[in-house]
C-alpha cells in the first residue's frame, strides 16, 4: 500500500449508507441506476493477432464472427476485440446482464438509462434506443476525459 492509500478513510456505515448498498448506487434524482455487466471493447488492428495474444493470457473466445470481432472471457472478465469497427477503445456496460452472457430477470432498460442521462445534460451519440420500445438497443456517451462509454443492451 502507498502512503496515499493508507490515509484514505473508509466511509462511516450508518443506516442511510446501508440502504444505498442494498439498492445500488444512486443515479440522477437519487434513483438507483444499474448499468449491468462491464467489459472493455478494444479497437484492434489485427483481430487474429490480438485474439492469440489474449488466448495466451488465459482468455477463451466465446463469440464473434472471426473476421471483424471476437468476444473473449477469463472468469468474469470480458474483452471484446473489434477490427475496423470503431477508432477508440470503449468502456462497455450491458444492462440485463450480470456477467458474461448471464441475463438477469429485472434490470433498468437502456432507454431509461439514456433518458436519465439526457435529462441530466449528457449528450448521447450513436443512439438506437428510439428504434424500438424494448429489447436490444444502445447508445454512446463521452465521459469528461474523452472516453467513450457504450451502454449496450442485448436482451
Amino acid at each position: 500500500m502507498t502512503e496515499a492509500s493508507e490515509s484514505i478513510e473508509e466511509p462511516a456505515k450508518d443506516s442511510e449508507s446501508k440502504d444505498s448498498e442494498s439498492t445500488g448506487p444512486a443515479g440522477i434524482g437519487g434513483k438507483p441506476c444499474t448499468v449491468g455487466a462491464f467489459s472493455i471493447s478494444l479497437a484492434v488492428k489485427d483481430l487474429a493477432a490480438s485474439t492469440e495474444f489474449y488466448r495466451r493470457l488465459g482468455f477463451t473466445p466465446t463469440g464473434g464472427d472471426g473476421e471483424k470481432w471476437s468476444i473473449l472471457v477469463n472468469g468474469n472478465t470480458v474483452i471484446g476485440l473489434f477490427q475496423g469497427m470503431f477508432e477508440d477503445n470503449i468502456l462497455t456496460f450491458n444492462p440485463g446482464w450480470a456477467g458474461p452472457g448471464q441475463s438477469v430477470n429485472e434490470f433498468e432498460d437502456v432507454r431509461a438509462i439514456r433518458d436519465r442521462m439526457v435529462a441530466s445534460g449528457v449528450e448521447v451519440q450513436q443512439d438506437t434506443t428510439q428504434d424500438s420500445s424494448s429489447g436490444p438497443a444502445s447508445f454512446v456517451m463521452i465521459d469528461p476525459d474523452g472516453n467513450p462509454v457504450l451502454i449496450d443492451q442485448h436482451v
